[in-house]
């Protein structure tokens, strides 16, 4: 049993588990919103003779189906969550990640060792209990409406994939963040210095780790479950190249990724550093689009992202971020009273992430909401940028066309989406085209 003081300690976990449960009360609140958006009989009046009528009533039924489907699989998380961190299912686990590695035969002590066997627990867990909701958006919602391409065994093929990326990537991570904080902690007892730079060191870790993953999962990771193959010559290509070469975009290669092969939803994306850029188009968006000019227009739309520095600057709020978590982490980290309050009688590095990870949710929510705005507001200036070059007829035509083929939501709640959407619903979108047109005029 713990020390009686600690019945005096602050009840973080109840605190933590009554701020979710407000949070789900909240969401849910708006979902209802949305959902009874998503109901209304007739377009918005803006969209009114620019949206058929045929796929408005596919959009409204996709988008109820999905939103059910979301009812049931925020209820059912609320309770598994709840019940986890309430019954004190993380402690119980980790104890079962130490009597597995006694059993093998391995040092328990090891706090990496248990902390991986921890983790594979939590992974199994975790695939077990997401697996149906999975199988149902995938083979029975997206499938209703005509999206889903996957077969069965591409399905399980992707997810084992999934898997082993985990094994293989996940343990190097884990136990280069214990050691950093083991190595911290010898350096502030021996020397009696290290100690409040460690939020810099595990910052300084995650950079250059992200930096990697940026590197190598474009090249390695992604070619794993799609197939990635050069544009081909012709008036698309030659358009897209002189679009970039006219912006000096460092175009390097140009990709045409089968997206259709799992699901009939259509992006496009740009990735690498510095002056080895590359364009990702989805098949699925150049069959979709009515012409050379609307995909151009797209393509104009995610330039702007990059030619006004968007990128960058959502790069830096992550790595500010991410450090003040960190240094948030290390001010808390050796709270005994805030381990004990969720079960844990030791103090391991990575569950002291993850504990922190839930006392910071109220922030978190805020930090999300505040991301959102500032996404919202990069998009307009994209499609003001794209509207610049003269793109603004196919651009606005390609928006409405991206909307209908993937039966995005027609109506939408005006808190519903100014709390979750990182991108402003297409009536905004259009609203803002058309209003830079007639300033122009």
């Amino acid at each position: 049993m713990y020390p009686s003081s600690s019945s005096m300690a602050f009840p973080y976990l109840e605190a933590v588990v009554g701020f979710m449960i407000l949070m789900y009360i909240f969401e849910t609140y708006l979902d209802i919103r949305q959902h009874a958006a998503l109901k209304l009989p007739t377009l918005p009046k803006p969209l009114v003779g620019v949206i058929s009528q045929e796929k408005f009533k596919k959009s409204q039924a996709y988008s109820l189906d999905k939103s059910y489907f979301h009812f049931v699989h925020e209820f059912v998380t609320i309770l598994m969550d709840s019940a986890i961190l309430y019954f004190r299912i993380l402690p119980w686990f980790w104890k079962i990640a130490e009597d597995f590695l006694i059993y093998l035969g391995l040092n328990a002590e090891n706090e990496i060792f248990h902390t991986l066997a921890f983790l594979a627990g939590v992974m199994v867990w975790s695939q077990i209990t997401d697996l149906p909701f999975s199988l149902y958006s995938t083979f029975v919602v997206e499938s209703r409406h005509g999206f889903n391409k996957q077969t069965v065994w591409l399905f399980f093929r992707d997810m084992i994939k999934g898997i082993a990326l985990a094994i293989v990537i996940g343990p190097p991570i884990v136990a280069s963040i214990i050691t950093i904080v083991q190595i911290n902690i010898l350096i502030a007892l021996t020397m009696n210095k290290g100690g409040p730079y460690l939020a810099i060191y595990l910052w300084g870790f995650m950079l250059v780790l992200s930096l990697v993953m940026m590197t190598l999962y474009p090249i390695l990771i992604a070619p794993l479950f799609n197939k990635f193959t050069p544009l081909p010559e012709g008036e698309l290509r030659s358009k897209i190249e002189n679009l970039a070469s006219s912006l000096k975009f460092p175009l390097k290669k140009l990709f045409v990724v089968d997206g259709s092969t799992r699901s009939s939803h259509s992006n496009a994306y740009m990735y690498g550093f510095f002056k080895n850029k590359r364009i990702v188009l989805y098949d699925t968006l150049i069959q979709q689009c009515k012409n050379d000019e609307e995909v151009v227009a797209v393509i104009a739309h995610e330039l702007g992202h990059w030619k006004l520095n968007h990128t960058m600057y959502s790069f830096i709020a992550v790595q500010i971020l991410t450090l003040l978590q960190f240094g948030g982490y290390t001010l808390v980290r050796n709270s005994r009273d805030l381990f004990q309050s969720f079960g844990f009688d030791t103090q391991p590095v990575l569950i002291g992430l993850i504990i922190f990870q839930h006392t910071v949710i109220p922030l978190q929510h805020l930090v999300s909401f505040g991301l959102n705005l500032v996404s919202r507001a990069f998009e307009f200036q994209a499609d003001s940028f794209a509207k610049k070059l003269g793109y603004a007829v196919p651009l606005r035509a390609g928006l409405v066309k991206l909307q209908e083929e993937n039966l995005s939501a027609m109506n939408t709640d005006p808190w519903y989406s100014a709390y979750h959407y990182s991108h402003p619903p297409l009536v905004e979108r259009l609203a803002a085209i058309d209003e830079a047109d007639k300033k122009t005029d």
